[in-house]
């Protein structure tokens, strides 16, 4: 088999891109029709390529795959750039992603079953379900050396309510600088590698909330906390109950925990070293590590073809081709604020002007030329670089995929939204 050498690999598929994606045995996820009948320009969707094509030749960003889909019909769907930034092997629309933090979402659609069934309420006291954790206490002062955290008793217990909006009190070690931030485990990622989900709990359960439940907005366990939840009410490892419950009943056959060996070939790859900060990056599956508890705050894989069927579920109040997951109303509930008007939402890249539902950020003014979109979008993101976003009032739905973990992940949760808006024409 003859070689070519990298540059000459790299000038081929940089013209070929597009052509290289279409020639591969796509998925097919919805409906597909004319961009310009879905009211996305064709040139508005060149300047996409163009400049994702740009950012993977100066090294930004080893690959990326981009699926627009407008009123229930996809419009765009194309791979750019590398599957495996070494070899130079294309990627491909059906690629694997760690999604990290977009795992999120689908937990608490998860739990939103187990509400509507009436096995769990919004709130109830997290401990009544997971009796570990029943007794939690609240840091006393921030502003102390490591080891002299004092606690006191919490005005209240966190609430199913507070994990599923993030004012639970629970943090992560990747929050913060303080005291407390440093007595919890660095993110649930690496704690899945360490400790089995009885020894998160056991572990928990020793250390201080950040502030008292309810009063503050803040990142953390919480959903990994309710991955355990629903093990706990429904009997079943969480992979099991999404798998029987959101991720079969509406096609989506590549999300899961783990990767399994005959689908290792499509799994997307990282720089080794982060082209902004050249410090090394860090991917979870990438690592090859098992699993010790399956941690509903980060830790699946997925495509952009699977999760544009959950978010088109989503965006469809809760239903896509005749199978229901949700009614409408919990929809509309999870994808409103739960905040108070004093809260803000600064994680993960989120934009100024967004408020927290259960299990998303929402925006709850209209957007600017700097950061476009309605009234009632709602999207989140991963830490290796993915994101996605509904707008309901535009009958839109993106996914982008792309694993590239570290600061350049901000850039495209700011930039494919003003590119794909300035695509755009009704």
């Amino acid at each position: 088999m003859f070689k070519l050498s990298k540059l000459a690999v790299a000038a081929v598929l940089m013209l070929a891109l597009p052509a290289l994606a279409a020639d591969a045995a796509e998925p097919c996820p919805l409906p597909s029709a004319d961009p310009t009948s879905l009211g996305l320009s064709k040139d508005g969707l060149k300047r996409i390529a163009d400049t994702l094509n740009a950012d993977i030749a100066k090294g930004q960003i080893p690959g990326a795959v981009l699926l627009i889909a407008r009123h229930g019909k996809i419009g765009y769907f194309e791979a750019f750039g590398y599957r495996d930034p070494e070899t130079k092997e294309p990627l491909t629309t059906d690629a694997i992603f760690s999604i990290a933090s977009m795992t999120k979402p689908m937990v608490s659609v998860g739990v939103m079953m187990l509400v509507e069934e009436g096995k769990v309420a919004l709130s109830d006291p997290i401990g009544k379900h997971l009796p570990k954790i029943a007794e939690l206490g609240v840091a006393e002062d921030l502003d102390v050396r490591e080891g002299e955290v004092r606690t006191r008793p919490a005005k209240r217990q966190p609430t199913v309510e507070d994990l599923l909006r993030h004012t639970s009190g629970m943090t992560s070690g990747n929050r913060g600088k303080t005291a407390v931030h440093k007595l919890w485990p660095y993110s649930g990622a690496r704690a899945a590698v360490r400790m089995t989900g009885d020894e998160l709990l056991e572990t928990i359960a020793k250390l201080p909330l950040l502030h008292d439940p309810g009063t503050s907005w803040d990142y953390g366990f919480s959903t990994d906390v309710l991955g355990l939840l629903i093990e706990r009410v429904s009997g079943q490892k969480l992979s099991q109950f999404l798998s029987e419950r959101l991720w079969k009943s509406l096609g989506m056959d590549d999300t899961a925990f783990a990767i399994p060996k005959r689908k290792w070939e499509r799994y997307a790859q990282a720089f080794d070293d982060s082209p902004r900060t050249g410090k090394r990056q860090r991917v979870l599956h990438a690592e090859g590590k098992s699993l010790k508890y399956e941690c509903g705050g980060g830790c699946a894989v997925s495509t952009a073809a699977d999760y544009i069927r959950f978010s088109q579920m989503l965006l469809n109040g809760g239903t896509l081709d005749g199978t229901r997951i949700l009614k409408s109303e919990t929809v509309a509930d999870m994808t409103s604020n739960h905040l108070g008007a004093n809260f803000g939402v600064d994680a993960e890249g989120t934009r100024p002007g967004f408020g927290f539902g259960l299990g998303f950020a929402v925006r709850l003014k209209p957007g600017t030329s700097s950061a476009p979109g309605t009234v009632g979008e709602y999207n989140w993101g991963g830490a290796y670089g993915t994101y996605f976003w509904n707008d309901p009032k535009l009958g839109l739905a993106v996914v982008f995929m792309s694993q590239a973990p570290g600061p350049i992940r901000y850039h495209y949760r700011k930039l494919l939204p003003k590119l794909v808006h300035q695509a755009l024409v009704h």
